[in-house]
C-alpha cells in the first residue's frame, strides 16, 4: 500500500506549482491514500491529487481557499489510526510536547502535521509523528532556506518507524 503524505503547496501563492521531476514520481492508480496538511490554496490542486488517488484526506491550512476542510481529522489506513492536522494550531510549531497531547487528545497511532515546511519522522513515547514539509519547495516566512522538495529528484532521508518506510524527496537549488 502507498500512501502520500504532503501539505503546504501554496500554489500559486508561494510557488508556480510541484517540481515537474516531482510530478513525474506521482503515478495515478500506483497511490492508494492521499494525506494532505492543507494549505493546497486553490481547487485546482485538490482537482490534481484526486487524479491521483480516490481515497484523499485534507485538513485547512492558515493560507487555505477552501473553509470547508476540516481543523483536524482523524483516518484509518490499514491497522494505524492517522491524525491529520496543518500544524498552525500547535504552539509553539513543530514542539514535541505539544503534538503529543495533541496526539493523546486524538487518540492516534500516528500524527501528521504541517505548517513548518520541514520534514521530520520521529518516535516519541511509543507513538509516531510526520511532517511531510512543503511538497513544492514554498518559503518558510521565519525561514531562510534553500532546500526544495522535488526538482532534482535525489533521496536524502529514508527511515522505518512502526514497520513503514518513510522517505523524502529533496534537492538543493541550482
Amino acid at each position: 500500500m502507498l500512501v502520500l503524505v504532503l501539505g503546504d503547496l501554496h500554489i500559486p501563492h508561494r510557488s508556480s506549482g510541484l517540481p515537474v521531476k516531482f510530478k513525474k514520481l506521482l503515478v495515478p492508480g500506483k497511490i492508494q491514500h492521499i494525506l494532505c496538511t492543507g494549505n493546497l490554496c486553490t481547487k485546482e490542486s485538490y482537482d490534481y491529487l484526486r487524479t491521483l488517488a480516490a481515497d484523499i484526506h485534507v485538513v485547512r491550512g492558515d493560507s487555505e481557499v477552501n473553509a470547508n476542510y476540516p481543523e483536524e481529522k482523524v483516518v484509518t489506513v490499514g491497522q494505524f489510526r492517522i491524525g491529520l492536522i496543518h500544524g498552525h494550531q500547535v504552539i509553539p510549531w513543530g514542539d514535541v510536547a505539544s503534538l503529543a497531547l495533541l496526539q493523546r487528545q486524538l487518540d492516534v497511532d500516528i500524527l501528521i502535521s504541517g505548517h513548518t515546511h520541514k520534514f521530520e519522522a520521529f518516535e516519541h513515547e511509543n507513538k509516531f509523528y510526520i511532517n511531510p514539509g512543503s511538497a513544492t519547495g514554498a518559503y518558510n516566512a521565519l525561514e531562510n532556506s534553500k532546500e526544495l522538495v522535488g526538482n532534482k529528484v535525489c533521496l536524502r532521508r529514508s527511515c522505518c518507524i512502526a514497520g513503514l518506510k518513510v522517505s523524502q524527496v529533496v534537492v538543493a537549488w541550482d
